[in-house]
């Protein structure tokens, strides 16, 4: 292929594929009730003209199509269109009284039989004038009553699997005007024993020559029925046509106001595109829709500010407020905010493949300052200058930690003039050879760690004394650069790190992997001799993504994930509540959006479900590569403003840059913004600005209502140093209030203040005490903290054997308890403990707590596997059996001929499949 180049500065990184890919936009939501509840939290929010809002009764089940897990996807989009939902599993709540508080009721669920009362209950209510809302699984329940499998309209009979479209066939019903089709992997349910009367068919499934009801609407007595087979996991239910669609089904059932759905729409441009023609570099394959790209004949031009902001669509309720743009400011690759609330930039012309000696470079690092609350930065401050390519910062000890790829530097300014005057480098190492696969998104973590996350270029050196070589994964490292440490592998180049309220530590990768979570580091695997960790994988189940134009380039991943940047938790309170400490931002700047990822708790295990946009945008330059929760308690989103992102590959023709990107003057290096998207009924934050110097300050401020605060006063109390706060600290280990989260957020960073100070060394002490009781503490989050902060002594052993952390009701709970263990002295009482977890189901059940008592009976080893030797006959199945041979592995690799003796007594006398 052959291309020429056009002088055009401000075009961006990489010229690429050029794919149609016509979505919907996401839209803003409440979280689901826990099961068995009956009344959903759900903010009043805007709903369209002339459709009133909704309240609706989901009846689910534990059948192995997961309907909680369904509702939590569900509920947060219908509640900010106008429809409240209340989940339930209790068959009982089919009476007359409950439904009478409903306008419709949706079944989703696998329950064999139902009642003669809540059979009666059900079709009284949808002849009165009720709305009725089977899904899916919803046409095989109940068998044993024809009077429901009438009022569905067919009974499921059979299925296969597949990714289909479907066909609307009744286009001028109510319900179906202006809906647009959506492809989905889903079951091909077939149907029988179909009750034709009173029923229009919408959409029909095509399978060879016959095509089969999929979706239809029915009239009973007074009330209507809508069902649709579609739903049977969470990539349907994440699809946003699906969302449509149940919605309307919704309002049309309900039969209140006009059938709309609450999908955004986009705004229409105050002035049209205006394009620049050029004959562009392109590498257009077929995505998998089978679009083919036409090669690119004109590009956009780049659009001011206000009027790419015309071009943003976002929640309702929310709006983009510009903060900082060019030529104020040049093009922010990572922000972060001090203790007074500044916005601090790293700006780059050096990147990508302009990486200069050291010294020499035209990168620098920028303070952004708001002096008269207009919400628009006027104060601009150049802290460094001659940095070359600086890919993440963060405040600590006065200071700023800078990645720049080689080195990791502290700047600090010691005179006030906000001008660094201190440069040293405090370790080298960080990979060159590619420089969009350096480190990044380095930010404080509750343990008084510095946490980051490094791509394929990986590093390779020296960190107070200690010989690295890792790539691709999460690392932490001492705010004073002397220990680093690599927790654990992704599976390609990573750009995410986000941290939930209660500690949870989660990441996004490119190409495909958007939402990662890191439940076990890697020092507990490495500690157990013949075993390793694995790579951690995705835990959103699909990887599609869901911008609002067509005007799509990408590389490779079409139609998904490929850029994935970010993924900070809503951990504020300026949000609605089903966006904290639930939703996570995934910036998608080949998409032109801020992606909301919800995640729920599986056991130890999280998943992930990409749920709607934050942000979405049809200009073509909007880039989003940051979307942060700021100090006000809104997100802060960095937007790279580039025609294309993409970094590489190269296109035939075209050269590789040093920095491993193509040689192109399409380049932008120009433009840059950061825009605040606000949520407009949000109260002002309540801190401003903090004073290290001010201890009571900042002890309140570790109950704030944002993590940023909370993060912050720790940090400046820990570096602060003092012990004078330790009583005020234990205080409020005991006494701090539980939040609407039930956290105890001020009694979780008392602990790990405490722990930073050291206050737990040395027993016994009120802060000991303090944190002893904490173990025991009615918020899971505190235990859990309590656990993670004991000192690795005899002490805190029998405390946390005491507690019966091991068998905790929470699974992250018994997880910290499990990985504490593995930490602590080896002692008999320990491995008995342990030995008696090998026969508790619910352990095996869960997907890391097999792990962490591997890890923990692994430090344990001879008095675990004597325990275990000494018991009656026990099951064991492979799992089990795998946990004692690697537990015995690691004992015999360690060659303990002084110990080895008394182990083969015993196992004369155990069960002959321990023996084995």
């Amino acid at each position: 292929m052959t291309s020429r180049r056009l002088t055009l500065p401000w075009f961006a990184l990489v010229i690429l594929a050029a794919g149609a890919l016509a979505t919907l936009d996401r839209h803003s939501a409440t979280s689901a009730p826990a099961a068995e509840t009956t009344a959903a939290e759900t903010p009043a929010a805007e709903t369209p003209a002339a459709s009133p809002r909704l309240s609706v009764l989901f009846l689910g089940d534990q059948g192995p199509h997961r309907p909680a897990e369904r509702a939590r996807q569900l509920i947060p989009i219908l509640a900010d269109r106008g429809i409240d939902v209340a989940y339930t599993e209790r068959r009982t709540d089919l009476n007359a009284a409950t439904l009478a508080r409903y306008d419709a009721v949706i079944i989703y669920a696998n329950i064999d039989r139902i009642e003669p009362a809540q059979e009666t209950a059900l079709l009284q209510y949808v002849e009165q004038g009720g709305g009725f809302v089977p899904l899916h699984c919803a046409s095989f329940c109940f068998h044993n009553s024809p009077r429901y499998i009438d009022l569905v309209g067919a009974q499921f009979q059979t299925h296969g699997t597949g990714e289909f479209n479907t066909e609307t066939v009744a286009p001028d019903h109510p319900l179906m005007r202006g809906f647009a089709p959506f492809r989905t992997w889903d079951e091909t349910y077939v149907h029988h024993r179909h009750n034709d009367k009173d029923r229009t068919i919408l959409q029909v499934r095509r399978e060879a020559d016959r095509a089969e009801p999929w979706t239809w609407v029915r009239s009973q007595g007074k009330g209507r029925v809508f069902y649709t087979a579609y739903g049977h996991d969470a990539r349907t239910w994440g699809e946003p046509g699906f969302h449509a669609l149940v919605e309307r089904g919704i309002r049309w059932a309900a039969n209140k106001g006009q059938v709309v759905d609450g999908s955004p729409r986009r705004p229409t441009a105050a002035q049209p595109f205006q394009y620049a023609k050029a004959i562009l570099p392109n590498y257009v394959p077929s995505n998998r829709w089978g679009t083919q790209g036409e090669p690119l004949s004109q590009m956009q031009l780049p659009l001011s500010p206000a009027e790419s902001i015309k071009h943003m669509v976002l929640p309702a309720g929310f709006e983009p407020q510009l903060f900082a743009a060019e030529p104020q400011i040049g093009k922010p690759l990572c922000l972060a905010w001090d203790h007074r609330g500044r916005l601090w930039i790293a700006e780059t012309v050096d990147y990508p493949n302009e990486l200069q000696t050291p010294g020499q470079g035209r990168d620098q690092i920028k303070i952004c300052e708001d002096t008269d609350g207009d919400g628009l930065a006027d104060k601009f401050t150049v802290f460094a200058d001659k940095l070359s390519i600086p890919t993440s910062i963060a405040h600590v000890r006065g200071g700023l930690i800078v990645h720049q790829a080689p080195d990791t530097l502290f700047l600090k300014d010691t005179d006030g003039d906000d001008q660094a005057d201190v440069r040293t480098v405090l370790f080298s190492g960080w990979n060159t050879n590619d420089t969009h696969a350096g480190p990044s998104n380095v930010r404080y973590g509750f343990d008084n760690w510095l946490y980051g996350m490094v791509g394929y270029a990986g590093f390779q050196g020296t960190v107070g004394g200690e010989t690295h070589n890792f790539r691709t994964g999460f690392f932490r490292l001492r705010p004073d650069g002397s220990k680093i440490e690599f927790l654990r592998n992704t599976n390609n180049n990573s750009w995410g790190v986000g941290f939930s309220e209660d500690g949870f530590l989660f990441g996004s990768t490119a190409n495909g992997c958007p939402s990662v979570y890191l439940p076990i580091p890697n020092r507990y695997y490495e500690a157990v001799r013949g075993w390793s960790p694995t790579v951690l994988a995705n835990i959103a189940p699909w990887n599609r993504y869901y911008p609002i134009t067509d005007k799509v380039r990408q590389v490779d991943w079409h139609g998904g994930f490929t850029a994935a940047a970010g993924h900070a938790l809503y951990t504020a309170r300026a949000y609605p509540r089903h966006y904290w400490n639930r939703a996570a931002f995934v910036a998608e700047p080949t998409g032109h959006l801020a992606a909301t990822f919800l995640l729920e708790p599986r056991g130890s295990d999280f998943v992930s479900h990409n749920s709607w946009n934050l942000l979405a945008s049809f200009d073509e330059w909007t880039a989003p590569i940051a979307a942060e929760v700021g100090p006000d308690g809104h997100v802060w989103m960095i937007d790279w403003y580039n025609y294309i992102v993409q970094h590489n590959p190269t296109p035939q023709g075209f050269k590789t840059g040093k920095g491993a990107a193509y040689e192109t003057d399409l380049r932008d290096k120009t433009h840059g913004r950061v825009y605040r998207l606000v949520y407009k009924s949000a109260p002002p934050s309540k801190i401003q600005s903090l004073d290290p110097a001010d201890p009571r300050q900042l002890l309140r401020a570790l109950a704030s209502d944002n993590l940023f605060w909370r993060l912050t006063a720790q940090r400046l109390l820990v570096e602060r140093g003092d012990r004078d706060i330790v009583p005020d600290l234990v205080r409020l280990v005991r006494e701090a209030p539980a939040d609407d989260l039930n956290l105890r957020p001020a009694a979780i960073h008392a602990l790990w203040t405490l722990h930073g100070l050291g206050a737990f060394d040395g027993q016994p002490s009120p802060a000991a005490e303090a944190q002893r009781l904490a173990l025991k503490d009615p918020s899971s989050a505190v235990r859990r903290a309590a656990l993670l902060t004991l000192p690795r002594d005899p002490a805190s052993l029998e405390s946390l054997l005491s507690a019966a952390s091991l068998r905790d009701a929470d699974a992250q709970v018994r997880l910290a308890a499990l990985l504490t263990l593995a930490e602590m002295p080896t002692t008999d009482q320990a491995g008995a403990a342990l030995a008696d977890l090998v026969g508790d189901p619910a352990l095996w059940q869960d997907r890391w707590l097999p792990d962490a008592l591997t890890a923990a009976a692994a430090r344990h080893d001879l008095p675990f596997l004597a325990a275990i030797a000494s018991r009656p006959a026990i099951p064991l199945p492979p799992p089990q059996s795998k946990l004692l041979s690697r537990v015995a592995e690691h004992f015999s690799r360690a060659a303990p001929v002084d110990r080895v003796a008394s182990l083969l007594i015993s196992l004369e006398q155990a069960p002959t499949p321990v023996a084995d």
